[in-house]
């Protein structure tokens, strides 16, 4: 798998344009504090130094980014990746894209734009729910992406069936987020979460069971076939 080819431009202009927000925020002499961290109901209940939010998410971005590029050259089973490259691409584009979009978010909401990031934040996670719904089914079994578990790592069939599964989950989890936006705005974000917190834990439990079962199943045909033997 290469690590760098002409389809990373994307992902990498992104970046250099968190960079262009970044420097314009630190030379803005009118802006002295930046928003951290929202309520429930899209309310700023935190502020930052400038300084600091204008370096530390540009770079954390740039890391994750780099930290995905190079973890396949370190992953026991590096040869999956091959089969699932362009599913792994999109999976990086849509974080970058993810953590550039907040960034600018929170750049507007610095430079005095009154916003609620509630009707961001919701539709953001639900295309991005989506979109890693959407190239579950592709990704390999590997130990660095998709829905590891101890089953899904032991076996490639419960590795299969509970990224099919997972896929049906995430893009759920999409859609109704989406639905969510047109309700009243303090319920958006904590249905929104209860929406992500049950689509993916299910994955995890469907995993065990399908591990069980398939174990189970194992175990009988072993049982006859030993009976057989005598």
């Amino acid at each position: 798998m290469r690590i760098l080819t002409k389809k990373e431009i994307a992902p990498i202009l992104l970046i250099l344009l968190m960079i262009i927000f970044a420097l314009s925020l630190y030379a803005a002499p009118c802006v002295r504090r930046v928003p951290l961290h929202w309520n429930a109901q899209g309310e700023i209940d935190a502020w930052g130094n400038k300084t600091f939010v204008a370096l530390f998410f540009p770079l954390l971005t740039m890391a994750i980014y780099l930290l995905m590029l190079f973890l396949p050259r370190i992953d026991p089973l590096k040869e999956n990746y091959v089969y699932f490259e362009n599913a792994y691409y999109f999976i990086r584009l849509a974080l970058v894209a993810f953590f550039a979009a907040l960034y600018i978010f929170t750049f507007f909401s610095a430079a005095g734009y009154h916003l609620n990031i509630v009707y961001f934040i919701v539709p953001a996670l639900s295309v991005l729910f989506i979109v890693l719904g959407a190239v579950l089914p592709k990704i390999k079994r590997n130990y660095f992406v998709g829905i590891r578990t101890p089953w899904t790592l032991h076996s490639d069939i419960v590795w299969i069936k509970t990224h099919q599964f997972g896929s049906w989950c995430f893009i759920t989890a999409g859609i109704l987020g989406v639905f969510a936006l047109f309700l009243d705005r303090r319920k958006i974000f904590p249905l929104f979460l209860i929406f992500v917190i049950i689509n993916v834990i299910a994955p995890l439990v469907y995993s065990y069971l399908l591990y069980r079962k398939n174990n189970d199943n194992n175990h009988s045909n072993a049982e006859r076939d030993t009976t057989r033997a005598r």
